[in-house]
Protein backbone atom coordinates (compact mmCIF):
# COMPACT_ATOMS: atom_id res chain seq x y z
CA UNK A 1 0.00 0.00 0.00
CA UNK A 2 1.60 3.30 -0.95
CA UNK A 3 1.52 6.07 1.84
CA UNK A 4 1.20 9.54 1.01
CA UNK A 5 3.85 12.07 2.66
CA UNK A 6 2.20 15.67 3.76
CA UNK A 7 3.79 19.04 3.73
CA UNK A 8 2.86 22.77 5.07
CA UNK A 9 4.06 25.22 1.92
CA UNK A 10 4.65 28.84 3.01
CA UNK A 11 5.50 31.58 0.74
CA UNK A 12 8.79 31.93 0.29
CA UNK A 13 9.76 35.27 1.78
CA UNK A 14 7.54 34.28 4.76
CA UNK A 15 9.63 30.77 5.16
CA UNK A 16 13.19 32.93 4.86
CA UNK A 17 11.92 34.91 7.64
CA UNK A 18 10.88 32.70 9.92
CA UNK A 19 13.92 30.50 9.32
CA UNK A 20 16.11 33.56 9.85
CA UNK A 21 14.18 34.28 13.38
CA UNK A 22 14.62 31.16 14.70
CA UNK A 23 18.16 30.90 14.06
CA UNK A 24 18.78 34.44 16.06
CA UNK A 25 16.51 33.13 19.18
CA UNK A 26 17.99 29.55 18.62
CA UNK A 27 14.42 28.67 18.99
CA UNK A 28 13.57 24.67 18.15
CA UNK A 29 12.23 23.55 15.11
CA UNK A 30 8.49 23.80 14.54
CA UNK A 31 6.67 20.77 14.64
CA UNK A 32 4.72 19.14 12.68
CA UNK A 33 0.63 19.78 13.20
CA UNK A 34 -0.71 16.85 14.28
CA UNK A 35 -2.67 14.23 12.58
CA UNK A 36 -6.64 15.40 12.28
CA UNK A 37 -8.65 13.10 14.46
CA UNK A 38 -10.60 9.65 13.45
CA UNK A 39 -14.08 10.07 12.44
CA UNK A 40 -16.70 7.86 10.82
CA UNK A 41 -17.11 7.42 8.09
CA UNK A 42 -19.96 6.28 5.16
CA UNK A 43 -19.50 2.57 4.60
CA UNK A 44 -19.09 1.77 0.65
CA UNK A 45 -19.70 -2.01 -0.73
CA UNK A 46 -17.30 -3.72 -2.50
CA UNK A 47 -16.90 -6.50 -3.98
CA UNK A 48 -13.39 -8.50 -4.79
CA UNK A 49 -12.66 -9.21 -8.79
CA UNK A 50 -13.67 -12.96 -9.78
CA UNK A 51 -11.44 -15.26 -10.59
CA UNK A 52 -10.09 -15.83 -14.72
CA UNK A 53 -10.87 -19.40 -14.74
CA UNK A 54 -10.41 -19.59 -18.44
CA UNK A 55 -7.93 -23.23 -18.35
CA UNK A 56 -5.07 -22.01 -20.66
CA UNK A 57 -4.84 -18.82 -18.56
CA UNK A 58 -4.55 -20.71 -15.36
CA UNK A 59 -2.11 -23.58 -16.40
CA UNK A 60 0.07 -20.34 -17.97
CA UNK A 61 -0.14 -19.00 -14.50
CA UNK A 62 1.37 -22.64 -13.32
CA UNK A 63 4.47 -22.15 -15.86
CA UNK A 64 4.79 -18.50 -14.72
CA UNK A 65 5.17 -19.58 -11.21
CA UNK A 66 7.79 -22.23 -11.85
CA UNK A 67 9.80 -19.95 -14.32
CA UNK A 68 9.78 -17.55 -11.53
CA UNK A 69 10.72 -19.97 -8.91
CA UNK A 70 13.59 -21.18 -11.17
CA UNK A 71 14.54 -17.40 -11.97
CA UNK A 72 14.46 -18.63 -15.55
CA UNK A 73 14.98 -15.61 -17.63
CA UNK A 74 15.54 -17.41 -21.32
CA UNK A 75 12.05 -19.09 -19.96
CA UNK A 76 10.32 -16.10 -19.33
CA UNK A 77 11.30 -14.51 -22.88
CA UNK A 78 9.76 -17.06 -24.06
CA UNK A 79 6.52 -15.87 -22.53
CA UNK A 80 6.84 -12.19 -23.53
CA UNK A 81 5.83 -11.26 -26.12
CA UNK A 82 8.60 -10.74 -28.79
CA UNK A 83 7.31 -6.63 -29.96
CA UNK A 84 5.07 -3.67 -29.15
CA UNK A 85 5.62 -4.56 -25.59
CA UNK A 86 3.90 -1.33 -23.63
CA UNK A 87 5.41 -0.01 -20.45
CA UNK A 88 2.47 2.75 -18.96
CA UNK A 89 3.00 4.93 -16.39
CA UNK A 90 2.11 8.94 -17.07
CA UNK A 91 2.98 7.59 -20.81
CA UNK A 92 4.10 4.36 -22.50
CA UNK A 93 7.94 3.90 -21.43
CA UNK A 94 8.57 0.94 -23.17
CA UNK A 95 11.40 0.81 -26.25
CA UNK A 96 9.59 -0.38 -29.23
CA UNK A 97 13.32 -0.90 -31.07
CA UNK A 98 13.82 -3.26 -28.32
CA UNK A 99 12.75 -6.68 -27.45
CA UNK A 100 9.40 -7.60 -25.16
CA UNK A 101 11.77 -8.98 -22.32
CA UNK A 102 13.86 -6.16 -22.30
CA UNK A 103 11.22 -3.81 -21.18
CA UNK A 104 9.86 -5.95 -18.82
CA UNK A 105 13.36 -6.07 -17.32
CA UNK A 106 13.01 -2.56 -16.99
CA UNK A 107 9.90 -2.01 -15.83
CA UNK A 108 9.87 -4.07 -13.14
CA UNK A 109 13.23 -4.40 -11.93
CA UNK A 110 13.96 -7.92 -13.21
CA UNK A 111 18.03 -7.82 -12.20
CA UNK A 112 17.63 -6.16 -8.92
CA UNK A 113 20.08 -7.49 -6.59
CA UNK A 114 17.40 -8.39 -3.87
CA UNK A 115 15.25 -10.01 -6.33
CA UNK A 116 12.46 -8.04 -6.10
CA UNK A 117 11.47 -8.34 -9.42
CA UNK A 118 11.52 -11.74 -9.69
CA UNK A 119 8.95 -11.33 -6.54
CA UNK A 120 6.83 -9.60 -9.07
CA UNK A 121 6.79 -12.37 -11.45
CA UNK A 122 6.04 -14.78 -8.78
CA UNK A 123 3.33 -12.45 -7.71
CA UNK A 124 2.16 -11.60 -10.71
CA UNK A 125 0.96 -16.30 -11.15
CA UNK A 126 -0.26 -16.27 -8.17
CA UNK A 127 -3.22 -13.86 -9.15
CA UNK A 128 -6.49 -15.47 -10.38
CA UNK A 129 -8.15 -12.21 -11.42
CA UNK A 130 -7.59 -10.81 -14.20
CA UNK A 131 -10.29 -8.00 -16.73
CA UNK A 132 -10.04 -6.81 -20.20
CA UNK A 133 -9.01 -3.75 -20.72
CA UNK A 134 -11.16 -1.70 -22.46
CA UNK A 135 -7.87 0.06 -24.72
CA UNK A 136 -6.73 -2.75 -26.41
CA UNK A 137 -9.42 -5.95 -27.00
CA UNK A 138 -7.66 -9.05 -26.37
CA UNK A 139 -5.78 -7.74 -22.98
CA UNK A 140 -6.14 -8.67 -20.03
CA UNK A 141 -4.86 -7.12 -16.69
CA UNK A 142 -4.00 -8.52 -13.43
CA UNK A 143 -5.34 -7.87 -10.83
CA UNK A 144 -8.81 -6.80 -11.55
CA UNK A 145 -10.34 -3.95 -10.48
CA UNK A 146 -12.80 -4.36 -7.54
CA UNK A 147 -16.83 -3.68 -7.87
CA UNK A 148 -17.22 -0.34 -6.36
CA UNK A 149 -20.38 2.18 -6.68
CA UNK A 150 -18.37 5.23 -8.19
CA UNK A 151 -20.64 8.03 -7.02
CA UNK A 152 -20.52 6.60 -3.36
CA UNK A 153 -16.60 6.52 -3.44
CA UNK A 154 -16.55 9.70 -4.93
CA UNK A 155 -18.81 11.02 -2.23
CA UNK A 156 -16.65 9.04 0.49
CA UNK A 157 -13.48 10.86 -0.56
CA UNK A 158 -14.84 14.10 -0.69
CA UNK A 159 -16.57 13.83 2.62
CA UNK A 160 -12.83 12.52 4.23
CA UNK A 161 -10.99 14.85 2.37
CA UNK A 162 -8.61 11.89 1.20
CA UNK A 163 -7.11 10.54 -2.02
CA UNK A 164 -7.80 6.94 -3.80
CA UNK A 165 -4.30 4.94 -2.44
CA UNK A 166 -5.38 5.60 0.70
CA UNK A 167 -8.14 3.06 0.54
CA UNK A 168 -8.10 -0.63 0.49
CA UNK A 169 -10.16 -3.50 0.28
CA UNK A 170 -10.58 -7.18 2.25
CA UNK A 171 -9.30 -9.65 0.41
CA UNK A 172 -12.30 -11.38 2.01
CA UNK A 173 -15.05 -10.43 5.22
CA UNK A 174 -14.67 -10.23 8.66
CA UNK A 175 -11.21 -8.59 9.35
CA UNK A 176 -10.21 -8.60 12.30
CA UNK A 177 -9.09 -5.05 13.67
CA UNK A 178 -6.76 -4.67 16.68
CA UNK A 179 -5.96 -2.60 19.25
CA UNK A 180 -2.23 -2.65 19.16
CA UNK A 181 0.29 -3.71 16.17
CA UNK A 182 0.57 -6.90 17.53
CA UNK A 183 -1.69 -10.33 16.38
CA UNK A 184 -2.14 -11.15 19.72
CA UNK A 185 -3.99 -8.36 20.80
CA UNK A 186 -7.81 -7.68 21.65
CA UNK A 187 -10.24 -7.43 18.51
CA UNK A 188 -11.60 -4.35 19.02
CA UNK A 189 -14.09 -4.91 16.17
CA UNK A 190 -14.51 -6.66 12.71
CA UNK A 191 -14.69 -5.29 9.27
CA UNK A 192 -16.88 -6.75 6.46
CA UNK A 193 -16.73 -6.04 2.43
CA UNK A 194 -16.44 -2.04 2.50
CA UNK A 195 -14.10 0.26 1.93
CA UNK A 196 -11.01 0.54 4.18
CA UNK A 197 -9.15 4.08 5.08
CA UNK A 198 -5.47 3.35 5.56
CA UNK A 199 -3.92 5.83 7.48
CA UNK A 200 -0.72 7.83 6.85
CA UNK A 201 1.58 6.58 9.47
CA UNK A 202 1.32 2.90 8.15
CA UNK A 203 4.35 1.33 8.08
CA UNK A 204 6.16 3.76 9.74
CA UNK A 205 7.35 1.53 11.96
CA UNK A 206 8.56 -1.88 11.12
CA UNK A 207 6.66 -4.98 12.42
CA UNK A 208 6.43 -8.65 12.22
CA UNK A 209 4.40 -9.45 10.77
CA UNK A 210 3.35 -6.54 8.71
CA UNK A 211 0.74 -4.43 9.61
CA UNK A 212 -1.32 -1.89 8.52
CA UNK A 213 -2.72 1.30 10.77
CA UNK A 214 -6.32 1.88 9.83
CA UNK A 215 -9.61 3.74 10.60
CA UNK A 216 -12.94 2.07 10.18
CA UNK A 217 -16.23 3.24 9.16
CA UNK A 218 -17.38 3.29 13.04
CA UNK A 219 -14.53 6.25 13.98
CA UNK A 220 -12.33 3.30 15.45
CA UNK A 221 -8.34 3.39 14.33
CA UNK A 222 -6.43 -0.03 14.63
CA UNK A 223 -4.55 -1.89 12.88
CA UNK A 224 -5.06 -5.16 10.70
CA UNK A 225 -2.11 -8.07 9.14
CA UNK A 226 -1.10 -6.13 5.70
CA UNK A 227 -1.58 -9.52 3.58
CA UNK A 228 -5.46 -9.18 4.58
CA UNK A 229 -6.07 -5.87 2.69
CA UNK A 230 -5.57 -4.53 -1.00
CA UNK A 231 -5.09 -1.65 -2.66
CA UNK A 232 -7.93 -0.32 -4.91
CA UNK A 233 -4.93 1.25 -6.69
CA UNK A 234 -2.06 -1.10 -7.91
CA UNK A 235 0.57 -2.45 -10.51
CA UNK A 236 -0.76 -4.83 -13.38
CA UNK A 237 0.74 -7.46 -15.37
CA UNK A 238 -0.76 -7.72 -18.67
CA UNK A 239 -1.22 -10.76 -20.99
CA UNK A 240 -3.01 -11.70 -24.92
CA UNK A 241 -3.35 -15.18 -26.16
CA UNK A 242 -1.90 -15.37 -29.79
CA UNK A 243 -1.30 -18.88 -31.69
CA UNK A 244 1.30 -20.01 -28.97
CA UNK A 245 -0.58 -19.47 -26.27
CA UNK A 246 -0.39 -16.93 -23.35
CA UNK A 247 2.51 -13.72 -23.33
CA UNK A 248 3.16 -10.98 -21.40
CA UNK A 249 1.61 -8.22 -23.25
CA UNK A 250 2.96 -5.23 -20.99
CA UNK A 251 2.84 -3.67 -17.54
CA UNK A 252 1.18 -0.54 -15.81
CA UNK A 253 3.00 0.98 -13.17
CA UNK A 254 6.65 -0.55 -12.30
CA UNK A 255 9.88 0.90 -11.33
CA UNK A 256 10.35 4.57 -12.21
CA UNK A 257 12.89 5.10 -15.21
CA UNK A 258 15.88 6.24 -14.72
Amino acid sequence: MRRLLFAAVLPLAALLAVSASAQQAQLPPLKPPPPPPIKPYQPVAVKTPAPFNDASFVAFRKQLADIAAHKDRAALANVVVAQNFFWIQDKDLADKSKPGIDNLTKAIGLDAKDGSGWDTVAGAASEPSAMEIPQQKGVYCAPAIPSVDQKAFEALVNATGTELPEWGFPNSGGLDVHAAAQPSSPVIEKVGMVLVHVLPDSGSEPSQPPVLHIATPSGKAGFIDAQTLSPLLSDQMCYTKDAGGWKIAGYFGGVSPQ
